[in-house]
């Protein structure tokens, strides 16, 4: 096996929005950045200008994101999350802060036993996050 990627696809009221996203999150997590974006072209299945593939890594971890205006029976789910353990208070409550404005809170960030600070949520896009304070 050469690797295994996480690839976010926007779909429904999320679609055309990938590349938002991404900017989004590279801006919230410090070692991160745009690598590629591949754009629907005039003439194919997707709106022209939509993602039709990028690459970005967030603190080095490399992601894929596309959009798809398909209509899917599928969205985001919490039940699958991106987990980023955070060195410091201050780094934790930005990207959790940060990731919470226009979405829901599952967990609010706070002390539950197992982390000192530890908080789940999902973001305005649908992508679920759980983020944790590294001891």
């Amino acid at each position: 096996m050469k690797s295994i990627t996480t690839s976010l696809m926007f779909v429904g009221e999320q679609a055309g929005k990938a590349e938002e996203a991404i900017k989004f999150y590279t801006s919230l997590f410090p070692g991160s950045e745009i690598i590629d974006i591949q754009r629907y072209q005039a003439g194919e299945n997707e709106p022209e200008g939509s993602t039709k593939m990028a690459r970005f890594t967030i603190n080095g971890t490399e992601f894929l994101a596309l959009d798809s205006h398909l209509d899917h029976q599928f969205t985001f789910t919490p039940s699958m999350s991106l987990c980023v353990e955070c060195e410091s208070k201050r780094e934790i409550e930005k990207a959790f802060h940060g990731l919470a404005e226009g979405g829901a809170e599952l967990m609010p960030l706070n002390n539950y036993g197992f982390s000192e600070q530890f908080g789940w949520l999902k973001d305005k896009y649908g992508v679920s996050w759980q983020l944790n304070l590294s001891n």
